[in-house]
C-alpha cells in the first residue's frame, strides 16, 4: 500500500472530525445527497500583504436546481471567516486592490454581470462597470485604475463607430426580433462543446474603472481569448508597467478546427497597435502568460507537438520584453497545468499529474530542479502569500478546502473545513493504490477504495470505473461527477486502472496510446482488474460491473465486443460507438486526427482498427447508455447508437438521454437521477445469483 504523507494527515483529519463526537457505529455512507450538496471551495487569492485569503464558496439550491456562489474571507491562519456577499446572484473572481483596502469581483445584479468592488472597512459593494455586455473574467492593472476584460462581441464591430459593445448588443437585439432563425456557416467550427456558434468572438478590452470607454485590444482578430469553453484570466495579464498585455489566442482561420496552434500576443494597452505574434515559430499551443514579480521574466506554458492536445507541458521563460527564451526542467517528465511564481521569483509553482495524483511542486528557474512540495491528493491554484504558499487540496477522502504551505514544503495545513459540519456524520471508504506489471511488462498504477463498513470475511461486488481522456487520470482526488466513494457508499470494492495512455506517468507512457486505443489500454485493464482481485480476495470476480464516460464510454463499448464474457454489466456514458463516423461529428477535429494518424481519407485503416461498431455481433453484456444533447464533443447520436445495436442484439439495455446537458451532468438534479439510475442498473446485475 503506497499513502503519502499529506494523504494520511487529510485522512486523519477527517477521521477526528467523524470521531468527535459520532462513533464510528452511528456514521451513516456518503450519499448521492451528500455529494451533490456539499460545498465547493474555489479561486483563493491571497492579499497583498498576505495576511488574508478572498476565495468563493459555491453551495446548491437543489429547489433551484443550480449552484450558486458568495464570497468570503479568512485569515491565512485560518481565523476570522466570513462572508462577504450575501446577492442572489453569483459572485465570483475575487481580486484585491493593490492597496489591500477592496476587492474586485464580478456579479450580475441587476443586469449583465460587471466587476463590483467592495471596500473591507464597511459600505455595500458598488459597481464599477456598467458595460452592454457580460464580463466573463477580468485583471486588474498594476495600479489598480483599469481593468482587462473578457466580453463576447462580434469582431467586425471593431470598426463600428459606436465601438464593438454597443454595435454587438444592437445587432443581437435586431436578430431577437427576426423571425427566421437559419444561421448560414461558411467553415468550420459551426459549434463547440455544448453551444452553436453564432458569429461572436471573445476578446479583450481594457476599460477605466473611474468611467470610459473600453478599448478593443483584439481589434481585426477571429479569434477568442479567453479560449473556448474553459478559459479565463489565465489566459492574458498586464505587462510589469501596465503598458501592455500579453494574451494567448488561437488565429488559426480555415484551419481552426484541425489546429491546436495557440499563440502569445503582445499588445498596447491602449490599442494603439495591432497585436504582436511573440511565438510564430511555434505551430503548437501557447498559454498561461504569467509575469514575474520584478517584472523582469514572462514564463508561460507550451507544447510542441501541433495538432496534439495532451503534449507535454513545457515551461518557458522569456526575458522581458525581447530578450532570449529558454526551457525550464527540460528534463523533467511531467505535464505542468498550472503555473504562478513564488514571492522572491526564484521559482516558479507548478501543479501536475503525477503517479495517480496531482500534487504540488516549486522549479528552481535557474537550475530546473523540482522539489515536491505537497504530496499526494489534488492541489490547484497556487500562488504566494508573503511568507507562505496558498493553494486548494482534495483527496479521495475529502473535498477541497484551502490550504498553506510554507515554501520549503513544511507545515502543510487546511485554512478552511468548509463541510466540517456535512462530514461530522458520514462514514467513507479507506483508499489505497497499488501497482502491477501491465503491457509489455511496465508498470501500471490503480486505486482501490474499499466498501463503506467494510467487513473481513465478507465478499463484496466491485464497480470498475475507467477513466476519460484517454489522456486522463483517476488519481487520488474528490471528483463531483465520478466518485468512486459513492460506489463504496452503495457496498462496492471501487477499482480504477491509470493504463497505458494516462497522465501522470511521464511522457512516453501517454503517448503510448497513439493509434492503438483498444490495445495498450485495454491489456491494462484486464491485467489490473486481475491484479486487484488476486490482492483483495475479499472482492467477488463474478460480480464486476465496468463504467466509463468520454473514452471511458467508448472503452465500455469496445469491452462489450472484444471483452464479452467478463462483466455482469455496463455502464457507457458519453463514449462513440462508431470511430469513422464520430469524426465527422466531433467539433475539434485534431483530436482524432492525432489518435488515429490523420483524416479517414488518409488513415481509413486507423478509425477501423479498434472501431466498436465492428464488433456488435459479439454483444451479450446488460448495458446502460447515458448521453447528453448538448454533447457536441461525442454527439448524442453515437449513444443512440449503442443503445440500437443492443436493442437489436437483444442484449439488455437502456437509455438514459438528457436532452440540456453537455459532455457532463452537471445540474444537481440530473446528477442525482444519473447516479440513482446507474446505481440501481448495476446493483440488478450484480446481486448474488445464490
Amino acid at each position: 500500500m503506497r499513502t503519502s504523507a499529506l494523504s494520511l494527515v487529510l485522512a486523519a483529519t477527517v477521521t477526528a472530525g467523524l470521531a468527535s463526537p459520532a462513533r464510528a457505529a452511528d456514521l451513516r455512507p456518503f450519499s448521492v445527497q451528500d455529494l451533490v450538496t456539499l460545498q465547493r471551495v474555489s479561486d483563493p487569492r491571497p492579499s497583498p500583504d498576505g495576511k488574508w485569503i478572498a476565495y468563493v464558496l459555491r453551495s446548491t439550491d437543489l429547489d433551484a436546481n443550480r449552484g450558486r456562489t458568495d464570497l468570503w474571507l479568512v485569515g491565512v491562519d485560518g481565523k476570522g471567516a466570513r462572508r462577504l456577499t450575501t446577492s442572489a446572484e453569483n459572485e465570483s473572481g475575487p481580486r484585491w486592490a493593490p492597496d489591500g483596502r477592496s476587492i474586485y469581483f464580478l456579479s450580475a445584479r441587476g443586469g449583465p454581470q460587471q466587476i463590483w468592488r467592495l471596500r473591507l472597512d464597511g459600505g455595500e459593494s458598488e459597481k464599477v462597470t456598467a458595460l452592454p455586455l457580460d464580463v466573463a473574467n477580468f485583471r486588474l492593472s498594476p495600479d489598480g485604475t483599469r481593468a482587462i476584460v473578457a466580453a463576447s462581441v462580434f469582431p467586425d464591430c471593431a470598426s463600428a463607430p459606436e465601438g464593438a459593445m454597443e454595435c454587438t448588443t444592437r445587432r443581437l437585439e435586431e436578430r431577437a426580433r427576426t423571425r427566421s432563425t437559419g444561421r448560414l456557416y461558411s467553415r468550420l467550427p459551426v459549434r463547440h462543446w455544448d453551444e452553436w456558434l453564432d458569429g461572436r468572438r471573445n476578446h479583450l478590452f481594457v476599460v477605466p474603472l473611474s468611467g470610459g470607454s473600453p478599448t478593443d485590444l483584439m481589434k481585426g482578430m477571429d479569434a477568442d481569448s479567453p479560449s473556448r469553453p474553459f478559459g479565463g484570466a489565465d489566459d492574458y495579464a498586464f505587462t510589469p508597467d501596465g503598458k501592455g498585455v500579453v494574451f494567448a489566442a488561437k488565429d488559426a482561420g480555415r484551419a481552426e478546427a484541425w489546429s491546436t496552434n495557440h499563440d502569445l500576443w503582445s499588445v498596447p494597452a491602449d490599442g494603439s497597435s495591432a497585436p504582436r505574434n511573440l511565438t510564430p515559430d511555434n505551430q503548437a499551443w501557447d498559454g498561461h502568460p504569467v509575469f514575474s514579480p520584478d517584472g523582469k521574466r514572462l514564463a508561460w506554458l507550451a507544447m510542441e507537438v501541433p495538432g496534439y492536445e495532451a503534449d507535454r507541458h513545457r515551461i518557458l521563460v522569456r526575458d522581458w520584453p525581447d530578450g532570449a527564451v529558454r526551457e525550464v526542467a527540460p528534463g523533467w517528465d511531467r505535464s505542468p497545468g498550472e503555473l504562478a511564481w513564488s514571492a522572491d521569483g526564484r521559482s516558479l509553482l507548478v501543479t501536475a499529474d503525477h503517479l495517480g495524483a496531482h500534487p504540488l511542486f516549486a522549479i528552481d528557474v535557474a537550475t530546473g530542479r523540482e522539489r515536491l512540495l505537497v504530496k499526494g491528493g489534488s492541489s490547484g491554484s497556487p500562488s504566494a502569500a508573503g511568507g507562505l504558499l496558498v493553494f486548494t487540496h482534495h483527496d479521495l477522502g475529502s473535498p477541497a478546502d484551502v490550504w498553506t504551505v510554507r515554501p520549503d514544503g513544511s507545515g502543510a495545513a487546511p485554512v478552511t473545513r468548509v463541510n466540517e459540519a456535512a462530514l461530522a456524520g458520514l462514514a467513507f471508504g479507506d483508499r489505497e493504490q497499488f501497482t502491477f506489471a501491465g503491457w509489455n511488462g511496465e508498470t501500471v498504477h490503480g486505486w482501490v477504495v474499499k466498501p463503506v463498513g467494510f467487513q473481513a470475511g465478507k465478499r463484496y461486488p466491485v464497480a470498475f470505473l475507467i477513466h476519460g481522456g484517454p489522456q486522463g487520470s483517476f488519481g487520488d482526488q474528490f471528483h463531483y461527477r465520478w466518485n468512486p466513494q459513492i460506489y463504496a457508499a452503495a457496498g462496492y470494492a471501487a477499482v480504477m486502472i491509470d493504463f497505458h495512455g494516462s497522465t501522470g506517468y511521464g511522457r512516453k507512457f501517454t503517448d503510448s496510446i497513439g493509434g492503438d486505443w483498444g490495445g495498450k489500454p485495454l491489456e491494462d485493464l484486464q491485467k489490473g482488474l486481475a491484479a486487484a482481485l488476486e490482492r483483495h480476495p475479499w472482492m467477488d470476480g463474478g460480480r464486476v460491473a465496468a463504467l466509463g464516460a468520454s473514452y471511458g464510454g467508448y472503452m465500455i463499448n469496445w469491452i462489450e465486443g472484444a471483452w464479452p464474457d467478463r462483466f455482469r454489466c455496463l455502464v457507457s456514458h458519453d463514449g462513440n460507438l462508431d470511430e469513422l463516423h464520430a469524426y465527422f461529428d466531433t467539433e475539434e477535429l485534431w483530436f482524432p486526427e492525432r489518435e488515429h494518424g490523420g483524416p479517414p481519407w488518409k488513415a481509413p485503416e486507423a478509425y477501423q482498427k479498434h472501431n466498436p461498431v465492428n464488433l456488435v455481433k459479439n454483444w451479450k453484456t446488460p448495458i446502460l447508455v447515458v448521453h447528453g444533447g448538448r454533447d457536441f464533443r461525442v454527439v448524442d447520436t453515437q449513444g443512440l447508437s449503442t443503445f440500437t445495436a443492443a436493442q437489436r442484439m437483444g442484449v439488455p439495455s437502456e437509455f438514459l438521454h438528457f436532452p440540456d446537458e453537455n459532455h457532463w451532468v452537471l445540474k444537481p438534479a440530473n446528477s442525482i437521477q444519473w447516479h440513482e439510475t446507474v446505481l440501481r442498473w448495476i446493483g440488478r446485475w450484480t446481486r448474488p445469483t445464490s
